[in-house]
């Protein structure tokens, strides 16, 4: 299985390859009234409008400014298209499947975790996508979100 590593704060995360479309450098986002407080707004993508999903509040990590190192990594999800801001990307890894921990193993009811990675780094905290975005952003078929 192919991961993509990305860093928040002093941890590193990953999300399963497929459903990265691609890793971009953070840009203005425009906020949106009433959007939840990790959506801090929404982005442009090539006449796209996309939101974007803080996952350091979504993670339950300390806000931070956005920053000009920062990055987005543009995911699909259940057919929708939506921005992650992260603070680095640090690269694609494979992880065989007996390195793998999976998420019911360890801690039963852990609502977005897939599971934990031991790559040569570290380990790593596989999140799940899908259920990270529906749990953060309601049910992505919602048309007031893009």
């Amino acid at each position: 299985m192919l991961l993509l590593i990305f860093r928040l704060g002093d941890r590193d995360y990953a999300l399963h390859l497929e459903t990265v479309e691609r890793v971009l450098r953070a840009v203005k986002i425009t906020p949106l009234a009433d959007a939840p407080r990790n959506v801090p707004g929404v982005i442009n993508l090539h006449g796209r409008i996309v939101p974007v999903l803080d996952l350091r509040l979504q993670l339950g990590l300390p806000a931070k400014a956005t920053e000009l190192s920062d990055q987005f990594i543009i995911a699909q999800v259940e057919g929708r298209t939506i921005a992650l801001l992260v603070d680095a990307v640090r690269g694609v890894a494979e992880c065989p499947a007996e390195r793998e921990t999976q998420a019911e193993a360890i801690l039963p009811g852990l609502e977005s975790l897939e599971g934990i990675a031991c790559l040569e780094g570290g380990m790593v905290i596989i999140e799940d996508l899908d259920r990270l975005c529906t749990r953060a952003l309601g049910h992505l078929e919602d048309p007031r979100l893009g």
